[in-house]
């Protein structure tokens, strides 16, 4: 039986009404750039030259800078926010099984994956061209 829920988002002088429903999806592309690398790291203070030395990166078993773990994490934050305007995050569970690089224009994703009136469970992942995974995950949303 598919459940779906209208969900009232109330912003300043918006009314805002999400219908979702579990299985829905959402997704977005987004082109990963070194300048965000660069200002990620110094926004987190994590400035591993991993993230961030396009030479010293080219001479690890990687080849080229790799995505922070939690930047890849605040897209799907983005995502989330645009598309559950209101939710508050309770958990969330990562796991980051490939690397994601400089250049790669990626698939964020969420789907709902279980749904009541007062919470939302939605898987969300990180797709690389390639078809790999860069992060899998998976949030309980609580709904307003």
């Amino acid at each position: 039986m598919s459940r779906k829920f209208d969900h009232l988002s109330l912003t300043t002088n918006h009314l805002i009404i999400v219908i979702l429903s579990v299985g829905q999806t959402f997704t977005e592309k987004h082109t990963l750039t070194q300048d965000e690398f660069n200002r990620f790291a110094v926004l987190s203070g994590d400035d591993n030259p991993i993230h961030v030395d396009a030479e010293f990166s080219a001479r690890t078993r990687f080849g080229r800078t790799v995505a922070h773990g939690m930047f890849l994490y605040a897209l799907v934050c983005g995502v989330l926010a645009k598309h559950f305007p209101d939710a508050m995050p309770m958990s969330q569970d990562l796991m980051f099984p490939t690397p994601s690089y400089v250049g790669e224009e990626i698939t964020i994703s969420a789907r709902v994956l279980e749904l009541n009136a007062q919470t939302a469970r939605v898987e969300t992942l990180i797709t690389r061209p390639n078809g790999e995974i860069g992060l899998q995950g998976e949030t309980v949303l609580r709904l307003r």
